[in-house]
C-alpha cells in the first residue's frame, strides 16, 4: 500500500525554532503547548486523554499508528489535545482489533497532525527550553510563529472548565457508593472505580454539600489537565469532604488534594509523560513502574497533616501523600495504567479498604 499523498507542514515553537514535515489529520494549524511522551505503545489512550487539553503531544517513539485505533481504547469521547507530532506515520495498519487508522481519529476529531518531523531534536529541545508554545500545520513560517507566540500555554488556565462534564451519570455496578469529581476523568479509571463501586461522576464544580448529600461510601478525585490553582472551587470543595468520606485522588486529584491541605504546587520543567517513570514506595522499599502525565507537582515540605508516601527516583518529585487524622490519599502517577505498567493496582485495593473502614 502506497502511502498517501501529504502536503508540506511544518511545527514553529514560540523561540523561533522550526521542524519540517508533512501534515495528516484534520486540516488547519493547532497551536498548544508542546510536550513529548515516552510510551512505546498506547497512542490511542494518550491522545483521547483529557489531561491534554491546550497541549501538542510529540511521541518519541518512532513508528505510530501501526496498530491502528478502535473505539474500545478511547479514554474519553473526544480528544482534547491541539495537535500530534510523529516521526513516522505507519502506511497501513494491522490489528484484528483496528476499526480505523490514526489519521482518520484525527481528522474526525479536527485535530491537525503532523509526520517525519525530527522528534529527537524536538524532544532535546523541550528538555533544555521546557514545555514551551507551538503551532503546526499547513502554513507559513511567520503565520505559524505569531500563533505560536499568541498561544497563552497551561499557567492559570482552568482548562478543567473545557473538559469536565455536563451533568451528573452513573457507570459501574459495584457494592458501594461512589461519587467521583470529573476533572477529565479517563474511562480506564471508570472501569477499575466501577468493580468497587456504583460511581457517579459529577461535574468539577459540584460543592461539597451536594456530594455529600448522596452519601456517598468514599470520594474519586480523578485526573485531569493543567494548572490545579487555577480549577474554579477545587481546593474549597475538597477542605470540605476531608474527615467527612474518606477521599483517593489520582494525578490532577491528587494535587488538588494537596492544596486543599494547604500544599503549594509548581510548574515542572517539561513535565512527566511517559510509561516507565521509577517510583519508590517508601513504607516497603518497594519501586513500581509507572504511567505518568502532568505538568504540574507538589512541592515537597508545604504540606500540612499529611505525609509523603511515593516518591520520583529521577527527579525526586513526591509522587503520593497520606493524610494522618483523616482518610485521605492520593498519588501523583496513573495506578490504572492506560496506557502503561500494572504495578500500582493495588491502590484501588486500598481505596476499598479505606471506604470499608469508613470516615
Amino acid at each position: 500500500m502506497s502511502s498517501p499523498r501529504r502536503q508540506e507542514a511544518l511545527l514553529v515553537l514560540a523561540d523561533g525554532e522550526v521542524f519540517e514535515g508533512e501534515s495528516f489529520g484534520a486540516p488547519g494549524v493547532g497551536t498548544g503547548e508542546v510536550v513529548f511522551n515516552t510510551v512505546l505503545t498506547g497512542y490511542q489512550e494518550v491522545i483521547t486523554d483529557p489531561s491534554y487539553a491546550g497541549q501538542i503531544i510529540t511521541f518519541t517513539a518512532s513508528h505510530i499508528g501501526n496498530y491502528g485505533v478502535t473505539g474500545l481504547d478511547d479514554e474519553a469521547r473526544h480528544p482534547a489535545c491541539r495537535g500530534v507530532v510523529v516521526r513516522d506515520l505507519a502506511r497501513r495498519r494491522s490489528n484484528w482489533r483496528a476499526e480505523g487508522d490514526l489519521d482518520d481519529l484525527l481528522a474526525r476529531a479536527g485535530i491537525p497532525g503532523i509526520t517525519g518531523v525530527d522528534t529527537r531534536r524536538l524532544t532535546r529541545h523541550l528538555r533544555q527550553a521546557g514545555a514551551v508554545p507551538g503551532a503546526l500545520g499547513v502554513a507559513d513560517e511567520a503565520t505559524l510563529l505569531a500563533a505560536a507566540r499568541a498561544e497563552p500555554g497551561t499557567e492559570r488556565i482552568d482548562l478543567v472548565a473545557t473538559v469536565t462534564c455536563d451533568a451528573p451519570y452513573v457507570v459501574g455496578e459495584g457494592p458501594r457508593r461512589v461519587v467521583a469529581y470529573d476533572y477529565g476523568i479517563k474511562a480506564t479509571m471508570l472501569r477499575h472505580l466501577g468493580r468497587l463501586a456504583t460511581v457517579e461522576v459529577v461535574p468539577a464544580s459540584t460543592v461539597a454539600e451536594e456530594v455529600l448529600a448522596r452519601e456517598p461510601d468514599g470520594v474519586f478525585l480523578s485526573n485531569g489537565p493543567g494548572d490545579p490553582a487555577a480549577v474554579a472551587g477545587a481546593h474549597e470543595a475538597i477542605a470540605g469532604l476531608l474527615g467527612r468520606v474518606p477521599v483517593f485522588g489520582i494525578c490532577l486529584g491528587h494535587q488538588l488534594l494537596a492544596g486543599a491541605l494547604g500544599g503549594q504546587t509548581y510548574k515542572l520543567g517539561f513535565g512527566h509523560h511517559g510509561g516507565n517513570h521509577p517510583v519508590r514506595r517508601l513504607a516497603t522499599g518497594a519501586v513500581e513502574i509507572t504511567s505518568q502525565n502532568h505538568n504540574y507537582a507538589v512541592a515537597d515540605g508545604t504540606l500540612e497533616g499529611a505525609d509523603v508516601t511515593h516518591v520520583n527516583l529521577n527527579d525526586g518529585v513526591v509522587e503520593g501523600i497520606a493524610c494522618r487524622d483523616v482518610p485521605a490519599f492520593s498519588v501523583q502517577y496513573h495506578p490504572e495504567a492506560g496506557p502503561g505498567p500494572h504495578d500500582a493496582r493495588y491502590l484501588f485495593a486500598e481505596f476499598e479498604a479505606l471506604m470499608d473502614r469508613g470516615a
